[in-house]
């Protein structure tokens, strides 16, 4: 489903193509897609979301063509959190509900955690919390053994690799394993062209180069962050965590401890892998509107 896309500049510096549907006066609810995709995660929600909301749906910094600034350090995760904010304010939204998937969920947990002031509900697809994440990789080695990746996502070779193969083999060899082949085969161009604007896989894997999670190698001890082993804040606002529970990326072990760390919490299970709002996209979608109550 294609969605007309406006082109807005923020004060953040950045550019961004962002999907609005729906009611500009009616209550905002922002959607964040993650790796290595655009606002076309959330493709099946947008119509339904947009029948009680004022649906915004950026391609975020670095993705498709948005703006793609160069270096690591533009993409710290304080910046797309600055752009959410000032797409917020562009649209003369002061609260909204925020949904995010994958690197989307973890600047929505940040988000939700620096400015709850904005953030009236917070709605978190297969993205880890960030301690519970942090925590994982230290003490549950399925999951660090799962997130390996990450280390070879950081390595500067990797974009010179998958430039060398082709953007279709890449897509071939890499994502398309992860994911439903016959749910995938029809979007592939859409990844492909997403994929192979300037500077767009740089942009994308800089996600993970800019991150401060620490991902130990198999065979490594390093020192434990402070910060699992002292109070975390908790979140101030209703929380709903959607989780496909055959991702073998993100394991169920990050549901474990946030009731700890959430006081209102919901969690609604789906048989599904990593990509779960469009492998299956109608669990989510009822989900999410029985929990707002649309």
């Amino acid at each position: 489903m294609a969605f007309e896309l406006q082109r807005i500049a923020l004060p953040t510096g950045v550019e961004l193509d962002v999907a609005t549907a729906g009611d500009p006066a009616a209550p905002a609810i922002i959607l964040l897609h993650g790796f290595p995709e655009s606002h076309r995660t959330w493709r099946q929600q947008i119509p339904e979301l947009a029948k009680t909301h004022f649906v915004i749906a950026p391609d975020q910094r670095g993705f498709a063509r948005s703006s793609k600034p160069e270096g690591v350090d533009k993409y710290t995760p304080d910046k797309p959190v600055a752009d959410l904010l000032a797409l917020a304010t562009h649209f003369g939204k002061e609260r909204f509900v925020l949904v995010g998937h994958d690197w989307g969920g973890a600047i929505a947990w940040m988000a939700a955690l620096q400015h709850p002031d904005r953030v009236d509900k917070l709605i978190i697809v297969n993205a880890p919390h960030p301690f519970v994440f942090q925590k994982s990789l230290y003490d549950d080695m399925e999951q660090r053994a799962a997130s390996q990746y990450i280390r070879a996502f950081r390595n500067p070779a990797l974009d010179e690799q998958v430039a060398a193969m082709g953007l279709g083999r890449f897509f071939d060899t890499s994502f398309a394993k992860h994911v439903d082949p016959a749910l995938v085969a029809s979007e592939r161009a859409a990844y492909l062209d997403e994929w192979g604007q300037p500077g767009a896989i740089t942009a994308m894997l800089n996600w993970y180069r800019a991150s401060a999670i620490v991902v130990p190698a198999m065979d490594e001890t390093p020192e434990r962050p402070a910060f699992l082993d002292a109070p975390f804040p908790p979140l101030r606002m209703p929380v709903l965590v959607i989780w496909g529970m055959r991702d073998t990326a993100l394991l169920p072990v990050q549901l474990e401890g946030l009731d700890a760390l959430i006081p209102d919490l919901s969690i609604v299970q789906v048989d599904a892998g990593h990509f779960v709002p469009w492998e299956k996209p109608q669990p989510v979608t009822d989900a999410i509107r029985e929990w707002l109550g649309a």
